[in-house]
């Protein structure tokens, strides 16, 4: 449903983007995860048909989204948003701004969701508290059945409760009517169970795409003596090494055959997985997976 070619993203002279390539599904959760500054928001705005990329080419259904009153109803880019205009809005006019642009908006579903989050409909979004900004905005979101929903750190001002809330009525709905959600969040342990896809983006390129559970099976932290550890790793791409005394750790990435499982067993090493969130870290930090 989404293609992005060899897209880049310049602001001035700072390079956002570089040179990213994506193939995204028709019907998936994916969450996109980096850290601060990766570009996670620039792809998420090139998406939204925010922006247009400096270079490259994205297509979704086969058009170029920018500017396109054919697609553009079909995207929700929902963010922890705060400004001005907004904040004037009762909420009730704020949601039947939203249901005049969302061909697809479902009024009984906003109405049903309104209760369970306990929004107030008669103050304005400037007299809400910092969570229930965010749960009107997740609202919009879930209610506007757009074939493509983004929530790029919507739910920040939600406290775990919340939060909570959300991800269960997001995925009862995904059930009974799929489609493309993109994720960006930093609450990685949590969200990870929704996932069906990962994308891991870094200093401006993606440096992983896969499904959720074939990504986690790549990484593999392998423990023993050192020398034992130093022989096993020798080779093999490593993300990270730390060393306790005689002992040593080290985190790789790539398939191991079920030989190197008996050789390492031989050489008494044990082997865990690490989470998706402590994977990303690795491949993120200094040092990490290029």
């Amino acid at each position: 449903m989404i293609n992005i070619e060899n897209v880049s993203l310049k602001y001035g002279n700072t390079l956002a983007l570089n040179n990213i390539s994506l193939n995204l599904p028709e019907q998936a959760i994916c969450g996109l995860i980096g850290r601060n500054g990766a570009g996670k928001t620039s792809l998420l705005s090139l998406l939204s048909a925010y922006r247009r990329p400096s270079s490259g080419t994205i297509t979704i259904s086969g058009e170029n989204p920018y500017e396109n009153r054919n697609i553009m109803p079909q995207i929700a880019y929902i963010y922890d948003n705060q400004n001005e205009t907004e904040n004037s809005l009762h909420v009730k006019d704020l949601f039947k701004i939203t249901a005049a642009l969302r061909p697809n908006w479902d009024a009984a579903y906003a109405e049903k969701l309104m209760k369970l989050f306990e929004i107030p409909m008669k103050k304005t979004m400037g007299a809400l508290s910092h969570g229930m900004r965010s749960a009107v905005h997740v609202i919009i979101g879930l209610a506007g059945q757009t074939p493509i929903t983004i929530y790029d750190e919507a739910y920040l001002g939600m406290d775990a409760a919340v939060r909570k809330l959300f991800i269960s009525e997001l995925l009862s709905d995904y059930t009974q009517r799929p489609k493309l959600i993109l994720f960006s969040t930093h609450f990685i342990n949590e969200m990870e169970g929704l996932f069906s896809e990962v994308i891991i983006i870094n200093k401006g390129r993606v440096i992983a795409h896969d499904d959720c559970d074939t990504l986690r099976s790549k990484g593999t932290a392998v423990t023993g003596f050192s020398e034992a550890v130093d022989s096993f790793v020798n080779g093999r791409e490593s993300l990270l090494q730390r060393t306790l005394g005689r002992q040593k750790e080290a985190v790789l990435f790539g398939e191991l055959s079920e030989q190197d499982r008996l050789d390492a067993a031989k050489a008494g090493l044990e082997f865990s997985q690490p989470s998706l969130q402590d994977l990303f870290i690795y491949m993120t930090e200094k040092g990490g997976k290029e």
